[in-house]
């Protein structure tokens, strides 16, 4: 009976003493695959934790606590099952970054130029590492707007680079917009080693078979050695010198099968040899920006485009198109997927449940601002940026700015959704992060 009773004692000790692993689209190889189970719909809404700022951040599901950034400056941690929270830390910028979680750590950057662990249960700080500083890409005249002498911010530069750690969770990896990749200990916070690019690093890492794969701005994608931080090999992507729009790589990579699959803001999605660097295949996405990490799972690959509004799926090793719908707005949140189904949110405020053989949607959700402000922004329920701009000048970079803060009031969803005990997770711009049952 002592022996028993020791047991039920320790039962609370062995089920919640250790927080389980949680990262940026599923895995440290970014596959998107968050269950077995056959979610397919959603079953409305659970509950609903306001920020005080923009959502972009993608929350971190682990044992019972949903880890979220925020345009507020802060990191949040929400009880999944009544959305309350339970902690939340501050820091001196902007929360764009996703949260990792691994070991009773919890690890993000801020735009404040620091990348910070904290303890996952409390939110005490553990450690926090400078970068070189952290900032949006820009430039005086971006993309030959006017003013030419004033400097601008990408308004589509949504993220920064999000921890992943190692298999041991010994080591800490991220990017930085100082375009160095890091490797530091993720006990202490202390630098193992550096890999310098020539460009911002807002991408995530991936890790596979002892390699990280990453992309910058400088237009390259890069595979460096895990343990070392010397450069395996690196694969050039397109250039447009004269405007820069189409050219730097903002999509995180996702790995499989010896392959290694991103998208890059040249308009082109790349399936490379993950041990070479050798093209495999290639799409071309009618110059649309492809900013999502693509899941992939049963030898399919899935993303979304931004300009052209699609959701594709391809044949992972050749590359065939297999199916395409076209969603009511810009696609910058990632699919998460259950066996049978595809959830992504698009920047129009909805999100989608499309049919991994079909193609077609299952199901939509639609966040409340979308509802109440579609009628006024959208044309015919899809994002138009001309029918915003009609009698403006588009050559001004205010005219943009205007047009981006109507695009906020519907809610956008950048935030790449995470899926947890029948429950799917994602941000808004609105400034919620959103608990909706599935089914």
């Amino acid at each position: 009976m002592k022996k028993l009773s020791f047991l039920i004692l320790l039962l609370p000790f062995v089920a919640f003493g250790q927080i389980l692993p949680a990262t940026f689209h599923a895995d440290v190889k970014h596959t998107g695959v968050y269950t077995i189970k056959n979610y397919s719909a959603f079953a409305g809404l659970k509950w609903k934790f306001k920020t005080n700022g923009k959502v972009f951040s993608s929350p971190a599901i682990s044992n019972g606590i949903a880890y979220i950034g925020s345009e507020d400056h802060s990191l949040y941690a929400i009880d999944t099952k009544t959305g309350k929270k339970i902690w939340e830390f501050c820091t001196g910028g902007a929360v764009h970054s996703s949260p990792s979680v691994n070991k009773n750590v919890v690890c993000f950057g801020s735009y404040d130029g620091y990348y910070y662990a904290l303890n996952a249960r409390t939110g005490k700080l553990l450690w926090k590492f400078k970068t070189g500083g952290e900032k949006k890409v820009g430039a005086k005249g971006l993309w030959t707007m006017q003013p030419k002498d004033e400097y601008m911010d990408d308004l589509y530069d949504f993220f920064l680079s999000s921890p992943i750690f190692s298999a041991n969770a010994s080591t800490v990896y991220f990017g930085s917009s100082d375009g160095k990749l890091y490797a530091v200990s993720a006990i202490t916070g202390k630098l193992k080693w550096s890999f310098k690019t020539s460009g911002l690093i807002h991408t995530t890492p991936s890790l596979y078979n002892g390699k990280l794969y990453i992309g910058s701005w400088d237009t390259y994608f890069y595979a460096i050695d895990a343990a070392t931080g010397k450069l395996s090999w690196k694969f050039k992507t397109g250039i447009q010198p004269d405007y820069h729009v189409l050219e730097g790589i903002q999509a995180s990579a996702t790995c499989s099968n010896g392959m290694v699959y991103f998208g890059a803001r040249d308009g082109f999605f790349y399936a490379l040899n993950a041990v070479t660097g050798k093209l495999n295949w290639k799409y071309a996405a009618d110059n649309s920006w492809i900013l999502t990490t693509a899941a992939i799972q049963n030898g399919k690959v899935y993303i979304g485009t931004s300009d052209t509004y699609l959701f594709l799926a391809f044949d992972a090793k050749t590359g065939r198109q297999l199916f395409k719908y076209k969603a009511n707005g810009y696609l910058y949140s990632s699919p998460a997927l259950t066996v049978s189904t595809a959830f992504f949110g698009d920047f129009t405020g909805k999100m989608f449940a499309v049919d991994l053989k079909t193609g077609q949607p299952n199901a939509t959700y639609a966040v409340p601002n979308r509802l109440k402000n579609a009628s006024t922004v959208l044309r015919s329920d899809t994002l138009d940026y001309s029918y915003l701009t009609k009698d403006k000048d588009n050559a001004l970079y205010s005219t943009s700015v205007n047009t981006m803060d109507r695009f906020y009031t519907l809610g956008p969803i950048v935030s790449s959704p995470a899926i947890s005990n029948g429950v799917i997770y994602f941000g808004s711009a609105d400034g919620y992060l959103y608990a909706v049952n599935l089914k």
